[in-house]
């Protein structure tokens, strides 16, 4: 295992224990204040022991981790590719000497930002570091992936909540140029994809140019030396080209429900769970019924007093296929690696299979209905709660979502289905749209994200001084879901348009990944200083994504989803198959784009500050 300075961590031994078994290992750990939260973190890997194997064998476990700084609550598990374990622990930081108690980090310890880069990434998520290691293998070395927490993994770095796992398979939840052949599970769990992506972070040429603990908090584009000004938590550098990997997962949306000052007890988004709170023997109220949802109420329904549902509207629940991966399979994926590309292929297939009945005929879903019914019908007796959680929408209209053990969960005596929404509060009663009251000691906003308004709109300044926002003006359009008009050299993992409802985004934000790649090698090869979408092909575009959108399950299938906007439109999915996609964003049509001169002359470099002031003037 790779050394650690004194002042990032601890490489030794330690003693960890689980159950009633203890066990000597080594360990290396690193600690870290997350600005994000507020919180402290810390993780690491524990060698790989035989005598762990068996303890560990049914998934993660939650143990004591003891080394001569102090011991700790431990979450445990998730093997990486090389039998080492992951373990990981949040709040109140452990190993003090680490740490100046409750105040963060004197300094990140992060290398200086350089004063000029050839492209910033923003983001160190699958669209960060996959952005990273495109750039590398394209032959871009001049780059700096910014990060504004204290390690890699995105959205599954920040949602820790109870139960947190994909419902995408593993093996297409994954890049398919850095296959993982140990997934566990069929399903894997958020610790397992953050090691994997902490695993992704270490390949070659990465790491160094990840700047941890800044945060991106304005960016504006020099039109006189056609460049990107970007301003961070920790100074400002400059970007020719930068390619935001933020992700419409990374902000959590939290409802302004009245009077939720003045409840007493624990809230907290999913998004943000807080560790330190001991929900058992609590009442809960858990707000929202979307994928977070139903991961976090089976976990709550074991230890709460009583648990109440504030639905708004149910959703359609199949069935979820999970199994442990065996030994024999896994060792077949690392020593015979076509086996695990012909077992991803087949997945992705059979999800590709159902994109008529989302796209084109939602009729087809008809079937499918039928066996999410079947599935509620089996878990729910009770004809009222069973009636509360049977949609009356098309489904697919919202997001299918997958478990076992939610409609179970509900059904049992200390759990309560309100069929409302939360309207407000009152000191610590739960006041539900229909009226009801409920008596609660901790809130839970299950409420998802900032999907229709990016956040990162309102800190990027384009042609003019204008944000993002302005421009957008709540309609967020983009060419290929990549770049937008008026924002020159600036690309998109994610953008508008390039969501799915059947399908891994992995695929997705591969595809963008090569349209980037290639957007970079065009304006090389073009000698401009920078390209610009055309407005005419932005238009052109966004006018096609709709018109295929508007037979789709999404715009026809009788919801309000969190996919559209408030004016009904749906800038979040992409209307059609994988393979469309990435037909359309396999490569950079020149034509699309205005060429912008090299500036003529050079310019002073303003701060942001300057800038924005400058823009506000204007």
């Amino acid at each position: 295992m790779a050394d650690f300075d004194d002042e990032d961590g601890y490489q030794g031994t330690a003693r960890l224990e689980v159950g009633e078994r203890g066990f000597d290992v080594r360990v290396e750990l690193r600690g870290y204040f997350q600005p994000i939260d507020g919180r402290y973190h810390w993780y690491g890997r524990i060698a790989a022991d035989p005598a762990l194997d068996e303890v560990l064998a049914s998934g993660r476990q939650r143990g004591t981790l003891t080394t001569p700084q102090g011991s700790a609550a431990a979450d445990v598990g998730d093997p990486d590719p090389w039998g080492r374990y992951r373990v990981e622990g949040y709040s109140t930081p452990p190993f003090a000497s680490w740490f100046t108690a409750g105040e963060p980090p004197a300094s990140s310890g992060e290398p200086e930002l350089p004063g000029h880069v050839r492209v910033a990434v923003i983001g160190s998520g699958f669209g960060g570091l996959g952005a990273g290691i495109k750039l590398l293998e394209a032959g871009v070395r001049d780059f700096v992936i910014l990060e504004r927490a204290g390690s890699v993994g995105g959205t599954w770095r920040d949602n820790t909540y109870p139960g947190c796992a994909c419902d995408v398979p593993s093996h297409l939840y994954s890049f398919s140029f850095a296959p993982n052949p140990r997934w566990s599970r069929s399903f894997s769990g958020q610790p397992e994809i953050r090691a994997y992506l902490e695993d992704v972070a270490d390949r070659p040429g990465l790491r160094s140019r990840l700047h941890f603990d800044t945060a991106v908090t304005g960016a504006l584009w020099r039109a006189d030396q056609a460049e990107w000004l970007v301003s961070t938590t920790r100074g400002e550098l400059l970007a020719d080209v930068v390619i935001s990997a933020a992700g419409p997962l990374s902000d959590p949306s939290m409802p302004d429900i009245p009077g939720l000052d003045t409840f007493p007890g624990a809230i907290f988004h999913s998004a943000r769970w807080d560790h330190g709170t001991d929900l058992a023997g609590q009442r809960i109220a858990v707000v929202g019924t979307g994928a977070s949802a139903i991961q976090i109420v089976p976990q709550l329904q074991k230890k709460a007093a009583k648990l109440v549902l504030f639905q708004r509207t149910p959703a359609w629940v199949m069935p979820r296929r999970d199994r442990k991966i065996t030994a024999a399979e896994k060792w077949l994926y690392a020593h015979v690696p076509p086996t695990q590309r012909i077992a991803r292929l087949g997945i992705y297939a059979s999800r590709e299979a159902t994109v008529g009945g989302f796209v084109k005929h939602p009729a087809l879903m008809k079937a499918a209905s039928r066996l999410a019914r079947a599935h509620l019908n089996k878990a729910v007796k009770d004809r009222a709660l069973r009636a509360k959680l049977t949609p009356d929408y098309v489904m697919g209209c919202k997001r299918v979502l997958l478990s076992n053990d939610y409609y179970p969960a509900l059904a049992q005596p200390n759990s309560e289905v309100v069929a409302s929404g939360l309207a407000s509060i009152e000191g610590s009663t739960a006041i539900a749209s229909d009226g009801t009251r409920h008596e609660v000691d901790a809130i839970v906003f299950a409420t998802g994200f900032h999907t229709v308004d990016m956040p990162i709109a309102k800190q990027v300044r384009g042609v003019g001084g204008r944000t993002l926002e302005e421009v957008w003006g709540g309609d967020m359009r983009a060419l290929r879901g990549t770049t937008v008009a008026g924002f020159p050299n600036l690309c998109f993992v994610i953008g508008p348009n390039t969501g799915l409802g059947h399908n891994s985004m992995v695929h997705i934000i591969e595809s963008q990944l090569a349209y980037i790649v290639d957007f970079i090698k065009t304006l090389e090869k073009s000698g401009a200083a920078a390209l610009d979408t055309d407005e005419r092909a932005q238009q052109a575009w966004c006018e096609d994504v709709e018109r295929r959108m508007g037979p789709t399950v999404w715009n026809t299938g009788g919801c309000k989803s969190w996919y559209l906007d408030e004016a009904g439109r749906n800038p979040t999915l992409w209307p059609g198959s994988t393979i469309r996609f990435r037909r359309k964003t396999r490569r950079v049509d020149v034509r699309e784009y205005v060429r912008l001169p090299a500036p003529a002359t050079p310019a002073t470099t303003p701060t942001m500050a300057m800038a924005t002031n400058g823009a506000e003037q204007a």
